[in-house]
């Protein structure tokens, strides 16, 4: 098994690398996996108002993630989370005009999936799947701290020769474990695009800058403890000047109309 875009790939070592296009949609159909079963699941158990109910929509979520992946992830890598793809750009896995591709392509999942929830059900019925804080200061640092240590996670299990193999149940399984810790003090997102397409359907976005900066910054928190401690190496400064020099390479070489230039894929 090796990496493709940063994530899983069981495919021979001699074929050839899937196109950009199979990759976003890819990305767009596996994030429209994971926010559809979730927030059906969340339809389902009617809210989050007991253990219960939290169990439920935890299973859903945790559940939804191995669907995509096994469906999906052998193609892109199996991100579905914008916060997931910065931790890979950041660990030089997924070059820069590919995270910009994989992020529209995971907002459209997200709201694509809110739509059938919009068309099955109601405006309100979507309303109960956006993502709302109990308490904002509580819910920006569990979403801070759970994203980095679900970024951590990933970045490790997708990477090991110890863990690798694992990586489709270890990752499903510990977004579980933060939504039956985390869903009655946030809604559990720790995924911006999860939260954009529920809180763009029903036009609610009183809680959503939670939900787009503290995952991001998480996702950066956990690619510095992966480096640090894991791969023990304490001088972050080449990582940021090549994550930099992409961004500024790609504003150089985009023309007007043109798009961004492919930068080559770390395999």
């Amino acid at each position: 098994m090796r990496e493709t875009s940063g994530g899983l790939d069981h495919s021979p070592k001699g074929s050839a690398s899937m196109g950009k296009t199979q990759k976003y949609l890819a990305e767009a159909l596996g994030t429209f996996t994971l926010v559809g079963i979730g927030s059906f699941a969340i339809v389902s158990a009617g809210g989050a108002a007991t253990s219960a109910q939290v169990v439920e929509i935890a299973f859903g979520f945790g559940l939804a993630l191995l669907v995509g992946l096994y469906a999906f992830g052998e193609v892109s890598g199996g991100h579905f989370n914008p916060a997931v793809s910065l931790g890979m750009f950041l660990d030089r896995r997924l070059s820069m005009d590919d995270l910009i591709g994989y992020w529209v392509s995971q907002f459209i999942g997200a709201i694509a999936a809110s739509l059938v929830v919009l068309i099955a059900f109601d405006d309100t019925a979507v309303g109960g799947t956006v993502t709302q804080a109990s308490d904002n200061w509580a819910a920006i640092v569990v979403e801070f701290v759970m994203t980095a240590l679900f970024v951590a996670v990933i970045l490790q299990s997708t990477k090991s020769e110890r863990v690798r193999g694992t990586a489709l149940v270890a990752i499903p399984l510990t977004l579980l474990a933060i939504h039956v810790a985390i869903v009655p003090i946030s809604g559990s997102s720790v995924n911006p695009a999860r939260s954009f397409g529920p809180a763009l359907v029903a036009t609610d976005f009183h809680d959503y800058w939670i939900y787009l900066i503290f995952p991001m910054l998480g996702a950066i928190l956990g690619w510095v403890l992966h480096k640090v401690i894991v791969v023990g190496d304490t001088n972050l400064r080449d990582d940021l000047e090549v994550a930099r020099g992409a961004m500024r390479r790609s504003d150089a070489e985009t023309g007007p109309g043109e798009p961004p230039a492919a930068a080559p894929e770390t395999d």
